[in-house]
């Protein structure tokens, strides 16, 4: 077996990949372009892939290609019918970094709601060595205990923000895009009612119709100015010049963000006007990306090789 991983700068330079070479002959590519991914897989039996496009394109020259792995859990760059019709197999991982994300989610909420960058300026610009007191009340922050915390997409890592927020004793609230989802353990409450209620509002849903779009002006007028938003889901669910006239205009205290609209973020977004990090912080995508959790699923990557390998079905996209 032939084995392409086409885009290792994506897991990181710190993943141990030398697992690999006990299932095949490995080549290993730091980033790949549509257009060099049609090269190199051309003689491959199994392409290890993250973001570049699997496609007819990129595909159509590599006759011998069985298989997909993908080291994600979405598979929205791999072209199905196409697949299908060539029969290659395609897995993808889930659930590997529920941990890592819950984890940022509260790092984000709490760097915005403890004022930490104002704070870690104070000391360290040496204003605090010139004060005549031991402390500093200029920025006023709040306890999260007693506040309503809710949710926008209580899958996994949603219900394992809730259990978290549950423990800092917040009242639990969600709202369910879908309609579908029904948890006994905490109240479902309509987006409006939601949007009304709580003090810190977290995003975990997916990107769809029902989620485009979904925080827009008119969302953030109806919450309460004191709220902090946090997007751990997907960036279209947001509306980028939206939220940064609301921060702007003081609809909401604060936003926390790991997800935009376009990865990596443009130099024209709206977003990279507000320099006031007690307002806003982004990350870039990290969440997910813990040692641990990368660890874990590049463990998962060769266990569906793995199988797939011995004919059995694992993780397998149908």
């Amino acid at each position: 077996m032939k084995i392409v991983i086409t885009d290792s700068l994506t897991l990181g330079d710190d993943i141990a990949l030398g697992q690999f070479n006990k299932l095949g002959d490995v080549e290993i590519y730091k980033s790949s372009t549509a257009e060099e991914v049609a090269i190199r897989l051309a003689d491959a039996d199994i392409a290890i892939v993250n973001k570049v496009p699997m496609n007819e394109a990129s595909l159509k020259n590599a006759p011998n290609l069985k298989m997909i792995a993908l080291t994600a859990t979405g598979y929205n760059n791999v072209d199905l019918i196409y697949t299908d019709k060539r029969k290659i197999t395609v897995t993808n991982v889930a659930g590997y970094s529920t941990n890592s994300v819950v984890q940022h989610t509260f790092a984000l909420l709490f760097y915005i709601l403890e004022k930490l960058s104002y704070y870690d300026n104070y000391v360290k610009s040496g204003d605090y060595a010139k004060s005549s007191i031991f402390t500093n009340f200029d920025k006023i922050f709040v306890e999260l205990h007693d506040k309503t915390w809710g949710i926008i997409g209580l899958g996994e890592i949603g219900r394992n923000v809730a259990s978290v927020a549950k423990a800092f004793g917040c009242r639990v609230v969600y709202y369910s895009t879908s309609g579908k989802n029904n948890n006994s353990e905490y109240e479902r409450v309509s987006f409006d009612e939601l949007l009304a209620q709580s003090d810190v509002i977290s995003i975990h849903a997916p990107l769809n119709s029902a989620t485009e779009n979904l925080m827009n002006y008119e969302a953030f007028t109806k919450m309460k100015r004191s709220a902090i938003l946090l997007n751990l889901g997907r960036g279209p669910i947001v509306n980028e010049t939206d939220l940064a006239n609301a921060l702007n205009e003081d609809l909401i205290d604060g936003a926390g963000l790991d997800v935009i609209c376009k990865e990596p973020i443009e130099a024209s977004n709206p977003l990279l006007t507000i320099k006031d990090s007690c307002k806003l912080i982004i990350t870039p995508h990290i969440a997910w990306a813990t040692f641990e959790a990368r660890s874990r699923l590049m463990d998962e990557v060769y266990e569906n090789i793995a199988a797939f390998i011995r004919g059995e079905k694992r993780n397998v996209i149908e």
